[in-house]
């Protein structure tokens, strides 16, 4: 009975011990809360959506975006901003209702197509 009191303290003092080490520390804190919904830095994935333009920043080359639900990326709607070129953006306005493409590198998100939908 002794001997294994002992032996459950060793394995839970190990335990500690291997959960206090600096390893253990960086894996932490590069661990995502929600690993599920990031991709890692080098792998891009590819969503479609429809929104509405809230902002367009041409000196930044950024687009705002209040749009609905993007499936491929596991989004809920949400307000976010985008990169996108000045000639994606050309004949486009605030309030215009569009349908987009982008690109998510798990940091930014590029938009690659946006078009203007008819007015509802």
């Amino acid at each position: 009975m002794k001997s294994m009191r002992i032996l459950t303290g060793g394995v839970l003092l190990l335990i500690a011990a291997t959960a206090c080490s600096p390893e253990a520390d960086k894996q932490q804190a590069s661990a995502p809360k929600d690993a599920a919904a990031v991709a890692p830095a080098s792998a891009v994935q590819h969503g479609k959506g429809e929104g509405k333009i809230t902002a367009i920043d041409e000196a930044k080359g950024l687009v705002t975006l209040d749009h609905g639900e993007i499936t491929a990326l596991k989004w809920p709607p949400m307000s976010m901003g985008f990169e996108a070129s000045a000639d994606l953006l050309k004949g486009l306005k605030v309030g215009d209702r569009v349908a987009f493409e982008l690109d998510w590198n798990g940091a930014t998100g590029r938009i690659t197509r946006i078009e203007a939908l008819p007015a509802s």
